[in-house]
């Protein structure tokens, strides 16, 4: 075992003994030890039960015949580090939360992990750890939230609370209409509501066979849940005897199956910058344009808000995973999983209980997947969109560039209805660089949205957007503007192009002017000097390649 040379031979005497001071036996010994990677954190409403998860993991650990071990591993919610200083941290923190699982596992020594996250950037963090590493891993993610209620009316956090700011600021409601909204929308543990991030990476990390059957979608604080730890526990020291490693799981057919669920389901456009991080991780070539190819031959067989009305529990109930794989079997690729069923059987085997929220392949939302990869004289290296949560008249736009150099700039101009309709809102400098940390925008979307324009004003950014982002979005401009992209030269009054059906993205300004404004153009001074963020403003890559570290 791998976990030996930490604990058998001479010169282990002292280890033994510190092993036995945490009240190990002899017995246990010669037993694998399991690390359970615990995001568990009072702040963060996906993770909050998590330590009932935990104690089932480890029953079935000690069931399955192995030792576990729980240690921490950090955890922001996005929604509450949303809008102010915290959102610089969101992103980065992926990082850090790879480095601390290696760190752990390899410190240890330890015979296999089970990933034990929910939240937008802790599962690819644990994932990216466990293709490093290249161990024995099962990822239990903690699942999805009820909706909440109010009035006989099915309320998500996205929906009733970020747009919900627009729509008081357009005068359409209340404040004292938003604090009831604010107590109900969010009734309990779990990863919000819709197709959001969170959500979108476990549906992702099951298609891809690191999670058992149906993990994916089982709700938050549910039995099946917690049976489904248990099993994780159990399972996870048959794949230590067996050998089977991470690697021979996360397989390039298994990335190609994890995007190609992403497309059906019409998923956040983070999975374009966590899917490739994974990746590359994992040893696989991912380029941007991958995306793009699996979309358009990938048709969107759901609809789940924030473009539609159905909600994750839909899906659980409707089949989930597995009933999304089924109507898509004939496209998935053949890959083991950590079940010990190959991932084409699970699709064989899997139902439908309710067509309208999975729907048949000959019947799908839209011939496309959820997200488009543009390229053009604005992003030159690519950009991605959630072409799902875009209006039709809205596919082809062309208008003029108003401009701004922060999210705070670009949010007060927004609540102050300062952006005529008919333009482009340029937020720039927020890429992972810039930012740095490629802060999500889900405030100023949501803003535009509430107060009616998501058919009448356009965004860009070189940062990212919230999985619960709608209307005309572009996110991940690249090269950033930090970088000294095509992004950076844009001046108000510019006029760009969006032409999704083309995929293209352009900025109308000759190729004489822009070299103009490049000569002119001066890298501004960074935003943060000190601590972590300035190493990685430092170290991190282009959104294009998966904003990775090194």
């Amino acid at each position: 075992m791998r976990s030996d040379r930490a604990k058998l031979g001479l010169t282990q005497a002292p280890s033994r003994a510190l092993l036995h001071a945490c009240g190990i036996t002899r017995e246990q010994l010669g037993k694998p030890f399991i690390g359970i990677a615990n995001a568990f954190s009072d702040l963060v409403p996906g993770h909050i039960g998590m330590q009932r998860l935990a104690r089932a993991v480890e029953l079935g650990i000690a069931a399955g015949g192995g030792v576990p071990f729980q240690f921490g591993t950090m955890a922001i919610c996005d929604g509450i580090a949303m809008g102010h200083r915290g959102m610089f941290y969101s992103l980065p923190s992926r990082e850090l939360i790879a480095d601390t699982v290696e760190s752990m596992a390899e410190a240890y020594a330890l015979d296999g992990l089970v990933l034990l996250t929910d939240c937008d950037k802790i599962t690819p963090g644990m994932i990216m750890a466990a293709g490093r590493l290249d161990l024995p891993v099962i990822v239990v993610t903690a699942g999805p939230m009820y909706s909440g209620r109010l009035q006989g009316r099915r309320l998500d956090l996205v929906h009733d609370t970020f747009e919900a700011v627009g729509r008081v600021r357009a005068g359409q409601m209340s404040e004292e209409d938003l604090c009831a909204l604010e107590l109900e929308a969010c009734p309990g543990e779990g990863s919000c509501q819709g197709l959001y991030t969170a959500n979108t990476m476990a549906c992702v990390t099951e298609a891809m066979g690191l999670s058992l059957i149906g993990c994916g979608t089982a709700l938050a604080g549910s039995a099946k849940k917690q049976r489904l730890a248990y099993s994780s526990g159990e399972r996870i020291c048959d794949l230590v005897r067996q050998d089977v490693t991470a690697r021979q799981i996360l397989t390039p057919a298994a990335v190609r199956n994890g995007i190609r669920i992403d497309m059906a389901l019409g998923g956040s456009t983070n999975s374009c910058l966590h899917i490739p991080a994974i990746a590359h991780e994992a040893g696989v070539d991912l380029p941007l344009q991958a995306f793009d190819e699996i979309s358009q031959a990938t048709p969107q067989i759901s609809f789940l808000r924030p473009a539609g009305e159905h909600m994750m529990e839909d899906l659980e109930w409707a089949g989930g995973v597995p009933g999304v794989l089924h109507n898509l079997r004939d496209l998935i690729e053949p890959n083991p999983t950590v079940s010990g069923v190959e991932i084409r059987e699970i699709a064989r085997e899997a139902q439908v209980s309710d067509p309208e929220v999975i729907r048949s392949l000959d019947n799908a939302y839209r011939a496309e997947g959820g997200i488009a990869v543009l390229f053009g004289t604005l992003c030159p290296d690519g950009a991605v969109i959630k072409q799902s949560a875009v209006s039709a008249k809205m596919r082809r736009f062309r208008g003029q560039a108003l401009c701004f150099d922060s999210e705070e700039e670009a949010m007060q101009a927004i609540l102050a209805d300062q952006i005529p309709d008919g333009s482009w809102a340029i937020v720039r400098y927020e890429g992972p660089r810039g930012g740095p940390g490629m802060r999500e925008m889900l405030n100023p979307t949501a803003a535009l949205t509430g107060m009616g324009k998501e058919d009448s004003v356009a965004l860009i950014t070189d940062g990212r957007f919230s999985g619960g982002t709608r209307g005309p979005c572009v996110g991940h401009v690249s090269p950033e503007a930090a970088a000294g992209g095509p992004i950076a030269l844009v001046q108000d009054g510019d006029e760009i192009e969006i032409d999704l059906d083309a995929r293209r993205l352009d900025l109308l300004v000759s190729e004489e002017e822009l070299a103009a404004r490049a000569a002119q153009w001066q890298a501004p001074a960074p935003k943060i000097t000190r601590g972590w963020l300035a190493r990685y403003a430092q170290q991190v890559s282009s959104a294009a390649q998966g904003a990775v570290m090194g």
